[in-house]
């Protein structure tokens, strides 16, 4: 009886999981799909054609989605990583408030706030430009590097600090090489929800970027918008394409900072 639970549970969860994901997949390959029809009347590869012809602009869109959540993320990281620095080890009065400072931008509703930085970016030629796109999603990025960053500075010992200075070791030489590559896995973590969050952001990127900036959550909104099932469906699919691989080479590095740290 236990394992027919455990099986049930299992398949429950692998259908509310892989479901959604499979559902994408007949979408992208049904070129006729009529009610009351379970299944497409014809299957194909003719959407598929037409997402990767040149003018498309699929790839485009997708290199400029990475190429912006690569931008977001060097931002934030070169943030976060002094400031949850400084929030772990300063004796800082206000730390509290700094702390909830950062958590200001998930406290209130994004659409709002966007048609007001829109107005803002656009006295400042920022509206439809890549930087624009970046500095929005960064203000997002930040909750989670700067948080996650000082809460991996916090879990370091500060006796191996110390014992680095007692041997002679300058302050940026400890923190180079002692504080920094054993807050390093906390560090990577932050940067996998910058990324994905940067990757995934729809709102800010449309009210701030469009139509100049196109990225793939704004391609696959158009063509969801515009009734073409089997183009968003394509596009969400090329979507997670670069998530998964993130998501696959940050665990193995993970996986060797761990392993490495064991044989020390």
């Amino acid at each position: 009886m236990k394992w027919v639970l455990r099986a049930g549970l299992l398949a429950i969860f692998a259908f509310f999981v892989l479901g959604p994901i499979g559902n994408l997949v007949i979408w992208s390959v049904a070129e006729q799909w009529f009610w009351p029809n379970r299944l497409p009347s014809q299957w194909g590869f003719r959407f598929w054609e037409v997402v990767f012809r040149p003018t498309g602009r699929a790839m485009e869109s997708l290199w400029l989605s990475i190429w912006i959540a690569l931008l977001t993320t060097a931002v934030c990281l070169v943030v976060s990583v002094p400031a949850g620095y400084a929030l772990a080890r300063g004796k800082l009065p206000w730390r509290p408030i700094v702390m909830l400072i950062f958590l200001l931008p998930q406290a209130f509703p994004n659409l709002p706030v966007y048609i007001n930085i829109a107005r803002i970016f656009f006295e400042y030629d920022l509206n439809g430009t890549v930087a624009g796109v970046v500095m929005v999603h960064a203000v997002h990025g930040l909750v989670f590097s700067v948080w996650i960053a000082t809460a991996a500075f916090a879990a370091i010992d500060p006796e191996l600090e110390q014992a680095a200075r007692n041997i002679g070791a300058s302050g940026p030489r400890t923190f180079f090489e002692v504080t920094l590559p054993l807050a390093l896995p906390g560090i990577v973590a932050s940067a996998i929800f910058v990324f994905l969050e940067s990757l995934d952001e729809f709102t800010g990127s449309y009210f701030v970027g469009a139509p100049e900036i196109r990225t793939l959550p704004l391609m696959l909104y158009s063509a969801g918008a515009g009734g073409n099932i089997q183009i968003a469906a394509i596009s969400a699919l090329i979507l997670l394409v670069p998530s998964i691989l993130f998501m696959l080479l940050v665990e193995r590095f993970l996986k060797g900072e761990v392993l490495a740290k064991m044989g020390r």
